[in-house]
């Protein structure tokens, strides 16, 4: 098992890494982004990226180290009576420095429009929290909302229960989340105006912030409950249908017996694993959410950074979604072994 963990681990980093540089040098071929400000934070921007080893500078032009990354028009930086001009050195001599940076002094780089010359990993930081508290919040309770519904549809099989609740799983989860989430702030906070109609302020009273994470939560939670109903159903009505569960039965066990201690049992072992599977899925899915409902979270400032072409927060920002999502699956992995005692016989006997 130990093996396995560290060559799952290995292996995340890895890809990890490939990712980030196919990244970098995506990130690098499009057309560079000047930061906005004044032109103090110009100097202190251009100084920064030659520290880091991606720019050149230079007292005079020097049209001989290659092409010039900013015009003189728009880069002319006077400094104690001196101008100075800055050129970009080839992507590969970048990308060495950029690896130097991370490892040696986990450096991002700084933002050039969100928030000028701010540490790119410190914004990520200020923003994690909220995407991470939405998306708990929204399997805390959508978690037992649809395994519960899941195992009264199964219970009820063939009956008027069973197909009210497949019927209103099957139009929910063919709803995109996007569309919910209009329709949520539309009714509530427009039409009625008892939920706020975006993100609450930094300044907003305790009760209006609470309030803040309704909708968002709300939009979230209805494709994971209708996910979790319908795999739950799934799950029970095979095994209720089980030769080993009628074995019970004929034993002398109750139905109430059977079903608490067989089959939900069993039913719970490919259900438990997609719960964090489903975790990874809200992250990406709340990047529209955050956006639509403006809220200043890591999916909508991965949107922002894209369209602001601040490509430092982006490498950030897809650093954070990338290890997240591949050390979710390793930890997701190595559950089945601790859920299934199946595979803890089937690696003991290998082994």
């Amino acid at each position: 098992m130990r093996k396995y963990v560290l060559k799952r681990i290995f292996l995340a980093i890895f890809t990890a890494f490939v990712i980030l540089s196919v990244t970098f040098f995506l990130v690098k071929l499009l057309p560079f982004q000047a930061p906005v400000g004044q032109a103090i934070d110009y100097y202190r921007f251009y100084e920064e990226q030659v520290t880091q080893g991606y720019v050149v500078v230079f007292e005079a032009p020097n049209e001989a180290y290659g092409e010039l990354l900013w015009t003189t028009a728009g880069t002319n930086v006077v400094q104690g009576g001196m101008t100075y001009y800055y050129y970009q050195r080839s992507i590969p001599e970048q990308y060495i420095e950029w690896l130097r940076n991370i490892f040696l002094r986990w450096e991002w780089g700084t933002s050039t429009s969100i928030q000028v010359n701010y540490d790119a990993i410190s914004i990520i930081g200020d923003r994690l929290p909220v995407t991470i508290s939405i998306n708990i919040w929204s399997v805390l309770i959508s978690v037992p909302t649809g395994i519960g519904l899941g195992i009264w549809a199964a219970l009820k099989k063939n009956k008027p229960t069973d197909h009210i609740i497949s019927t209103i799983v099957m139009v929910f989860i063919s709803i995109p989340s996007f569309i919910i989430i209009s329709l949520l702030i539309k009714w509530f906070a427009y039409d009625t105006g008892w939920l706020p109609s975006a993100w609450p302020s930094v300044n907003a009273s305790l009760g209006r912030k609470i309030s803040g994470y309704v909708i968002p939560v709300m939009a979230l939670c209805f494709g994971s409950i209708c996910g979790y109903c319908r795999f739950t159903r799934a799950e029970l009505c095979e095994v209720l249908s089980s030769d080993y569960l009628l074995l019970a039965r004929t034993k002398g066990l109750t139905r109430t017996q059977c079903i608490t201690r067989h089959a939900l049992r069993n039913a719970m072992v490919p259900i438990v694993p997609s719960i964090l599977a489903e975790f990874i899925g809200l992250l990406s899915g709340s990047m529209i959410l955050e956006n639509l409902y403006n809220i200043r979270g890591i999916g909508s400032l991965f949107v922002s950074a894209i369209n602001d072409r601040d490509y430092n927060v982006l490498m950030a920002d897809m650093a954070m979604f990338t290890l997240i999502s591949l050390f979710a699956n390793v930890f997701l992995d190595i559950s089945y072994g601790f859920i299934d005692p199946r595979i803890r016989m089937g690696a003991k006997n290998n082994a």
